[in-house]
């Protein structure tokens, strides 16, 4: 019998979900720390563990599909690379040019700190060559001059290179023949192609993004060089496949030749598997809600699909690669919590205890007071996690809220407990206001799905601000974005630059040009062993009034565009962009920009559990009652096992229910029910 395995490498926790390939096949969840100065580690030893509480051999997986953080943390802790850049002669200065843009209103250009790029002045050459706009040779590569540059760059010491030419979106050849002139030089070194990871116009963005897959790319693979060579000595045959930033798959070799299209490969395993859930469960519209120990994920879907955009934000960096459209802030479990001398105003994050030592509950030596530690000093938290493996040292909780307790004045660690809990809340709540009120959607038009260890503790608060119910806390919360890797399908995109007003376009050039990407997707698809019935093909355009800077995504199809033109496509644009900004312009030209098609490869999902509605009676599933705060009052609140909550079932808040990996609040007021996938939907009501 074959397995599958999902594996979600967290700031704090390293996540693992088996499933067995037959009808109705087992399923095992594991949780264990995660080994940061070696990620590879913490997976190894959670796949050793998994196999053995499954009572398999390593041997038996399958698939091993893989969210990993490596290059996230690579950009965020400035440990990438050392990268050489090669450019067109005259435009060595493009990284620093950048877009002249700066943070903030007024003053921002006054205290901008403006980051270094991820290739220095002294790390770039310029190369005589010149392409047109239209892909035409101006200047021919200088083949001898290209040498000597590749050759002083490699020797002085740069561990990865990039190659960045104007217009080479157009005709990649002479970004091409460069590579070929290192790889003839030095065989193997990392060399990355503008034109091979971003195909589309804008320099800086295009150069960016390159010089970022360089930076990031040494880094990669050796850590999925490691993680495989490790597999293979414990005996492991399966195929390993890492998550994309838009929630695809894609092979260990794409992994490590192109990085950057896994940028955000962990927070879009927690999209995939909340949509999944989130669709059996019948609610198509969700704000996902994904709080971690060091990070809060958001994120919004619509008509059961995720919103993709076209760039995200990377530390100081806005790089194009397609990702889901998640937003990060800093307000974990492990957020820390802090009282400026200055002004006295309580402060949660972005500060974080980590993993090691962690919170003070954690015993392991922390002495901050972090989210975690209130929630343990107001009972929101048992003593026990991890199903009983991991210890909470309560008093340890208290001696650290204590300390903003006596920084503010307040009369009682409880108080100071709660406020951490309101501003972590409130923080939370602008995030999820980003992804949906800032883009043109009400959020109580939406369901919430609360995952991530600490996700389902706050929910409810979160979305009692936000009005967003019901609440839907799906079965292993914490081991979400494992089962998302789980769920996540084959995906890439290729795209063509194609710039006109629509007046000027000729519909059979489009759809042409849709029909030639099209045929790169199949192509795409083909390799990588995908059937042709589960095969599908998108078609999308980037659209923008003539003369915007930015552009919005439009569903195409070129059958459509053949036999109807574009007037459809001018009226769906129309409708989306006065969707996001509350307007639409009627004497100005629409324009195309870009031209895509994204090719997906579905694979089989694991059947979750599924029971028979019956009896409402919850008490069965209480396992004890004692007096936990509330609003600045100790209420005596049910504890339900969550093991033993079957479909059916409601109770009322407060109520606190423990399992394995997760912990979920009703606070007063609302109440929970169980459906028929074991979810627990919390809505408002008696």
């Amino acid at each position: 019998m074959a397995y599958r395995l999902g594996v979600d490498v967290g700031g704090t926790f390293t996540d693992l979900f088996l499933v067995s390939d037959a009808d109705g096949g087992a399923q095992f969840r594991v949780k264990t720390p995660s080994t940061p100065a070696d990620p590879s580690q913490g997976v190894l030893s959670g796949i050793a563990r998994i196999c053995d509480e499954a009572g398999i051999e390593v041997a038996e997986l399958r698939n091993i599909l893989h969210g990993t953080t490596v290059a996230t943390n690579a950009v965020l802790e400035s440990k990438g690379a050392r990268v050489g850049l090669v450019t067109t002669q005259g435009f060595g200065q493009i990284l620093h040019l950048a877009r002249s843009q700066t943070p903030g209103p007024l003053a921002g250009w006054i205290i901008m700190i403006k980051p270094d790029p991820p290739a220095s002045l002294a790390d770039t050459r310029e190369v005589v060559e010149r392409m047109d706009a239209r892909g035409g040779t101006v200047v021919p590569v200088d083949e001898q001059q290209a040498e000597e540059i590749i050759r002083d760059l490699v020797e002085s010491g740069v561990e990865s290179l990039t190659v960045g030419l104007i217009n080479s979106y157009v005709n990649p050849a002479h970004e091409e023949q460069i590579g070929a002139i290192v790889e003839r030089l030095y065989p193997g070194f990392p060399v990355t192609l503008s034109a091979h990871v971003l195909p589309e116009f804008r320099e800086y963005e295009r150069t960016l993004t390159a010089c970022m897959n360089s930076y990031v790319r040494p880094q990669v693979a050796t850590y999925v060089g490691q993680l495989q060579s490790e597999l293979q000595r414990i005996g492991a045959k399966a195929e390993v496949n890492i998550l994309r930033s838009d929630a695809g798959l894609m092979t260990t070799s794409e992994a490590t030749r192109n990085p950057i299209y896994g940028i955000l490969s962990g927070p879009s395993g927690g999209v995939a598997g909340a949509l999944y859930v989130a669709r059996k469960a019948g609610y198509e519209n969700i704000l996902t809600f994904d709080m971690g120990g060091t990070s809060t994920d958001v994120a919004l879907c619509q008509s059961g699909e995720p919103t993709i955009g076209r760039e995200t934000s990377i530390g100081h960096f806005r790089i194009k690669v397609p990702s889901v459209n998640v937003h990060t802030v800093g307000a974990g479990g492990g957020s820390i919590a802090h009282v400026p001398e200055l002004t006295k105003a309580l402060r949660v994050g972005p500060q974080s205890a980590g993993a090691d030592p962690g919170p003070a509950a954690y015993g392991k030596g922390g002495s901050e007071p972090t989210v975690t530690d209130a929630n343990v000093v107001l009972g929101h938290l048992p003593p026990r996690l991890l199903g009983g493996e991991m210890e909470l040292d309560a008093e340890a909780a208290r001696t650290a809220v204590q300390q903003v307790a006596d920084a503010m004045g307040l009369s009682s660690v409880e108080e100071a407990a709660e406020g951490i809990l309101a501003i972590v809340n409130e923080n939370m709540a602008g995030a999820l206001r980003l992804v949906s009120v800032q883009r043109g959607h009400d959020p109580r038009e939406f369901a919430l799905v609360a995952y991530g260890g600490a996700g389902p503790l706050h929910a409810n608060a979160v979305a009692e601000i936000m009005g967003s119910f019901p609440v839907l806390v799906p079965p292993a919360p914490g081991l979400l974005c494992a089962i998302g890797d789980l769920v996540a399908d084959f995906r890439d995109e290729f795209a063509q630059t194609y710039i006109r007003v629509l007046p000027e376009a000729d519909p059979s050039d489009v759809a042409s040009i849709l029909e030639s990407l099209g045929m790169r997707a199949k192509a795409f698809l083909d390799g990588e062993g995908i059937e042709p019935e589960r095969q599908q093909i998108a078609y999308s355009a980037d659209m923008r009034y003539h003369r915007q800077g930015y552009e919005i995504p439009v569903a195409v199809d070129p059958a459509d565009v053949r036999a109807n033109g574009l007037a459809g496509l001018e009226e769906r644009f129309d409708a989306l962009h006065e969707q996001l900004y509350g307007f639409r312009m009627h004497d100005t030209q629409t324009e195309i920009v870009n031209l895509r098609a994204i090719g997906s490869g579905v694979v089989p999902k694991p059947e979750l559990p599924t029971g028979n509605v019956g009896d409402a009676d919850a008490s069965g599933a209480v396992v004890e009652e004692h007096a936990i705060t509330f609003k600045g009052e100790s209420v005596p609140t049910k504890i339900y096992d969550r093991a033993k909550l079957a479909p059916g079932m409601r109770f009322s808040g407060p109520a606190i229910v423990t399992e394995f990996d997760s912990t979920t609040v009703v606070l007063p007021g609302y109440a929970a029910e169980v459906d028929g996938n074991f979810n627990i939907l919390i809505n408002p009501g008696s």
